[in-house]
């Protein structure tokens, strides 16, 4: 029995779920629909697309273990300023 668009949909958000439990389902489909205008007239296959394509970044994307690994990222790169100013001092007393 083929699934519908509806079921697929519900199939790839179970798959996430399964593959990434520490994200939750609004984190799921916020970020699979982002650049999507009106979601409210996106099709059922619209949304599998949208999904699928979602579900294959992320599973091709490097695995984090918690959100403290992600907060140490954002605030290394807020401080780039700094640590670019130390580079260059190091290299005028090489």
């Amino acid at each position: 029995m083929k699934l519908t668009s509806y079921q697929q949909a519900l199939k790839i958000l179970d798959d996430l779920q399964k593959a990434f439990p520490t994200y939750n389902l609004g984190r799921h489909l916020a970020t699979a629909l982002y650049e999507y205008k009106d979601i409210w007239g996106m099709t059922d296959r619209e949304m599998v697309y949208a999904l699928s394509k979602y579900k294959a970044e992320l599973m091709q994307d490097v695995p984090h273990p918690d959100d403290t690994e992600i907060d140490k990222i954002i605030k290394d790169g807020m401080n780039l300023n700094t640590i670019l100013d130390e580079d260059d001092f190091q290299d005028f007393t090489d």
